[in-house]
């Protein structure tokens, strides 16, 4: 007995969350789906959270992302990074926490930007005065192979990686090493 009345008012849930539109979003797809890069050494990890927009067969840099602004580094929110011990970052000191990380993309050279603040909706209410990073890294081309969608990953060597940025025919390489 009451199998069936959990099974009705289930079934009355689920349609009163479909008639509001909640359950509708919570189903959709998002155009630009969640990611994870993460690395770990030791008792140490990094993690970066972001969007992966995809081409599409848009003309990608100096277009849909403009050169010379600031990009939220993915699509939807502002893209985090989580390092639970010290690190260095393309030479730099990033200390343990919680960042948003953003890029101004250039032909040649990007910057990259660790900032302090937090549940930012993409680069809208980015607030340079917040920064507590920012350097400069090289373009280079992908040799042919074109990445669909926008792409962070590790390359780990022990307690070295490449933090590599790869969308289009663009790859950016950063190198983080665990600091003891």
């Amino acid at each position: 007995m009451w199998g069936k009345r959990f099974s009705f008012f289930a079934a009355l849930l689920i349609l009163v969350a479909l008639g509001s539109g909640w359950a509708q979003e919570a189903v959709q797809a998002r155009p630009s789906p969640m990611a994870v890069a993460a690395i770990k050494y030791k008792d140490a990890y990094v993690k970066i959270t972001y969007s992966q927009p995809q081409k599409r067969g848009r003309e990608i840099f100096g277009t849909l992302v403009p050169y010379g602004q600031v990009w939220r580094l993915g699509a939807n929110e502002a893209t985090e990074i989580t390092v639970t011990k010290n690190i260095s970052l393309s030479g730099f000191l990033l200390k343990a926490g919680t960042y948003s990380m953003f890029a101004i993309p250039q032909k040649d050279k990007w910057t990259i930007i660790i900032n302090s603040e937090l549940g930012l909706w993409g680069a809208y209410n980015y607030n340079y005065r917040l920064d507590v990073l920012r350097f400069d890294v090289p373009v280079q081309n992908t040799t042919g192979a074109i990445y669909e969608p926008f792409t962070l990953q590790f390359d780990q060597r022990n307690d070295a990686a490449d933090l590599l940025i790869l969308w289009d025919r663009i790859k950016l390489s950063i190198p983080v090493k665990f600091i003891n």
